[in-house]
């Protein structure tokens, strides 16, 4: 156990040497003084050269420093031995007492030997602080009766730094109720106080704001602020008061009971309790005035609440007071005046003394309808009766004052009972009273219709379009006119006016039911021979004197494809086959034959083609289908037989198609002929065969049968009776019509006739014969009969006429 402690005590008191020791170099105390807020790295001193040490020894002997009670701030660099600022030092923060010196205490200690230098930094302090309320915002109530003089005390700002940089002086805002007293403590501190200047009013300013400034005394000064918001209290200084002193108020006889008359608003500068306000009759109100109308103690409306009658009473007088509820209450007065107006209680009458209910349409402008009386047993103006008519729309009538209290109703302008047929006629008889009473009577007039109208078509040309061979009694159109008269005035009958086309009566064509206007075809037409109709139809109503109108209607006749082809050449008795002779000699492309086929019908069913149905040998022979030309397409050979058989189809152009054919025996002959393409075909012959005397005999047939025919049609026209002088309306395309018609169908057997005088003459065979077309304008149909031509030419007068709609070709 001794042995254990012995080294215990050997330590201990090495220790206390060594400490006594220590003390010793460091009695001896360096102080340096910097002011806050400097930059980390900023120079403070050189400690070696301070110390009077060796910059090497620094490093050697280990030097460092050794900061008590605080955080280091400084650091040695043992290269220069200066004393460096670590951090940036806030002088606050270490010296938290408002204390004017500041110090850092720190020991610089060095080892081999060990030595210790005690070191002091006062920090200085600089103004980095602004002062700082510790209330923004301080509010104050101070009563408007509160003398000038009377003093406030006030939260005083605070400044972290000290000395000159600490609080100097306060500044006030502007106020001319309001300053400031300054006061310094013993610690050098500044107080205020808040100084009442003047003398408060709230109802002319209830809420102060005031801003408070402290500054310091650094250069530059700093300074903070606060607000500072003072509410005036308020007392009661203020009577209530009225915005006039006397109301004049206008109530209406019988007003219901409850009825407001007026709202008093008396009004108190006050506020609160010294603002609220009671209102009451004082003693100058007599009782009847107070046992008709109450006065509500709270809001100031006076209501009725008795009968108020004019007659009893004109006029009231209520004397009112305002009283506040203040301490010390204040009164404010007024007067009303209650004028009582009559009331319009009575409504005016209006009383029919004649009158018509009827008339008619045609009545003239001022005819009298009516005499009307108005009264009202109220007086003054709400006896002063008006009348007027309801014009909410336009109607024909007017009223005339005739004497006092009495109107005449007549028609102002001219009555069409097709626009109206009936009027309610309102008399609205109104007194001058206020409101005015309003009182009304309505009179049927009924307007009687006349014949005025005539009746109307719904179109003024029709146009009917029927196709030919259609059945008689086929219903084309009905055609409706309509008349807005009445009753008899408005039934129609139709008809169809009376025209005469070709000595044909259009009655005789067409009828028309006369109650419903449907349009009859009455008989089978045939487009060949009528192309158009155009006439006109008349509706006519039953009134008196009956009033009509017309309408034209145009009949077209539509082409059907009912006609076959008719073949004019080579002409042949009717089941004959037609014989051509040829020399065996003849040319490639050499002319034998050509078929000519017409038909009766128009447009595309008029249109002929013509086709090869049989032949002997194809390549022998072509045929044109336009134009029927059949033509060799070689010459013939000793193998091709002596006769030829070709049959012909010409076929229209229809649906269905129709057609007729024609045979043709071809003959060839060994010797040669001649025969040559040319306008003029003149053709030899060396022997007048029997063919060719049938030929010239049959030329002759036809020449007289045209002398004969041309003189039966001019007898015919000289012995035609003149007819009937017809009122006909004026030149139309009817009647171009019908003269167009007549002279087609008078020239159709001379223009038949000589187109087969011409064809003939190319079928002779003997001589020298030219052949020659008819000349027909460019463009222009022509007539020819459509009658079979195998009864022969003669019975042409039979024939009907047919339009052929495309331009003549020259026959070769």
């Amino acid at each position: 156990m001794a042995l254990r402690c012995a080294p215990v005590w050997t330590r201990l008191v090495a220790a206390v040497f060594t400490f006594s020791a220590l003390w010793g170099f460091a009695l001896s105390i360096t102080r340096y003084s910097v002011p806050e807020e400097m930059e980390a790295g900023s120079f403070v001193a050189n400690l070696a050269t301070d110390l009077g040490l060796d910059v090497r020894s620094l490093e050697t002997r280990n030097a460092k420093l050794d900061v008590i009670h605080s955080k280091n701030y400084l650091d040695i660099n043992k290269d220069t031995g200066e004393l460096l600022i670590r951090e940036k030092i806030d002088r606050e923060s270490i010296c938290m007492t408002k204390t004017t010196s500041c110090f850092l205490k720190m020991d610089v200690i060095l080892a081999k030997p060990v030595r210790i230098f005690n070191i002091e930094l006062e920090i200085m302090d600089i103004n980095d602080n602004a002062p700082v309320f510790r209330r923004k915002t301080m509010h104050l109530d101070i009563s408007e009766a509160t003398p000038p003089g009377e003093r406030f005390s006030l939260t005083n700002a605070v400044d972290a730094d000290v000395g000159a940089n600490s609080i100097k002086t306060y500044y006030l805002s502007e106020s001319k109720y309001f300053n400031i007293d300054i006061q310094t403590g013993s610690d050098g501190s500044k107080y205020v106080d808040l100084v009442l200047s003047g003398h408060l009013d709230r109802e002319e300013h209830a809420v102060h704001n005031l801003i408070l400034t402290a500054v310091d005394g650094g250069v530059p000064p700093r300074s903070g602020t606060a607000s500072i918001i003072i509410n005036v209290l308020d007392i009661n200084d203020n009577a209530p008061s009225f915005s006039q002193p006397v109301f004049a108020v206008n109530v209406s006889e019988n007003s219901a009971i409850g009825t407001v008359v007026m709202t008093l608003n008396a009004t108190d500068l006050d506020e609160g309790s010294n603002a609220q306000l009671v209102y009451s009759y004082t003693l100058y109100t007599s009782e009847k005035t107070q046992e008709l109308f109450s006065l509500d103690p709270n809001s100031g409306e006076i209501k009725v609440k008795g009968v108020i009658d004019y007659e009893e009473s004109q006029s009231f007088e209520m004397y009112i007071q305002a009283q506040d509820r203040g301490t010390n209450p204040l009164l404010g007065h007024c007067k009303v005046m209650v004028f009582i107006t009559d009331l319009n209680d009575n409504y005016p009458e209006v009383t029919i003394k004649s009158l018509k209910r009827a008339v008619a349409e045609d009545t003239s402008v001022g005819t009298l309808i009516a005499v009307v009386s108005i009264s009202d047993r109220d007086s003054g103006g709400n006896g002063e009766v008006d009348l007027t008519l309801n014009q909410q729309e336009p109607l024909p009538f007017l009223l005339n004052k005739s004497s006092e209290g009495y109107f005449e109703l007549l028609v102002s302008k001219p009555l069409d009972r097709e626009i109206k047929s009936k009027y309610d006629i309102t008399l609205i008889v109104s007194d001058r009273g206020s409101p005015p009473l309003f009182e009304n009577e309505t009179i049927a007039l009924e307007i009687l219709d006349i014949n005025d109208n005539a009746p109307r078509f719904s179109q003024s040309f029709y146009t009917i379009h029927v196709m030919e061979n259609n059945p008689p009694g086929a219903l084309l159109t009905s055609l409706s006119a309509f008349d807005p008269d009445l009753n008899e005035n408005q039934y129609l009958v139709y008809f169809i006016m009376e025209k005469e086309i070709v000595n044909t009566s259009m009655s005789m064509l067409f009828s028309i039911n006369p109650e419903n206007g449907a349009l009859y075809a009455l008989k089978t037409f045939d487009y060949e021979r009528e192309r158009d109709f155009l006439f006109h139809i008349e509706a006519r109503d039953s009134g008196v004197p009956p009033l009509s109108s017309n309408v034209t209607v145009h009949i077209i006749i539509l082409d059907q494809n009912d006609n076959t082809p008719l073949i004019v050449s080579p002409w042949r008795a009717h089941g004959s086959v037609v014989e051509e002779v040829i020399p065996r000699s003849t040319e490639k492309g050499h002319l034998v034959a050509k078929v000519v086929a017409i038909d009766a019908d128009s447009e595309q069913n008029s249109r002929v083609t013509y086709q090869l149905l049989q032949i002997n040998d194809l390549t022998l022979f072509s045929l044109d289908q336009y134009n029927g030309e059949i033509r060799t397409t070689r010459m013939f050979s000793h193998r091709d037989p002596r006769q030829q058989r070709l049959v012909v189809i010409a076929k229209d152009n229809g649906e269905p198609a129709l057609s007729a054919t024609v045979t043709i025996k071809i003959s060839t002959v060994e010797h040669a002929m001649t025969f040559l393409e040319t306008t003029e075909l003149p053709l030899e012959y060396e022997v007048f065969t029997n063919l060719n005397l049938y030929l010239v005999i049959g030329l002759g047939a036809v020449s007289c049968l045209l002398l004969i025919t041309i003189l039966v049609i001019v007898v015919l026209k000289c012995q035609k009776p003149k007819p009937k002088a017809i009122k006909m309306p004026p030149a139309n395309r009817n009647s171009m019509i019908s003269q167009r018609s007549s002279t087609i169908a008078d020239s159709t057997l001379i223009s038949s006739d000589a187109y087969w005088y011409s064809l003939f003459l190319a079928e002779t065979r003997k001589g020298k014969v030219v052949v020659r077309q008819p000349i027909i304008p460019k463009g222009a149909g022509y007539f020819v009969s459509s009658i079979p031509r195998s009864i022969g030419p003669s019975e042409t007068t039979d024939s009907r006429a047919s339009t052929l709609e495309e331009p003549r070709r020259e026959l070769r």
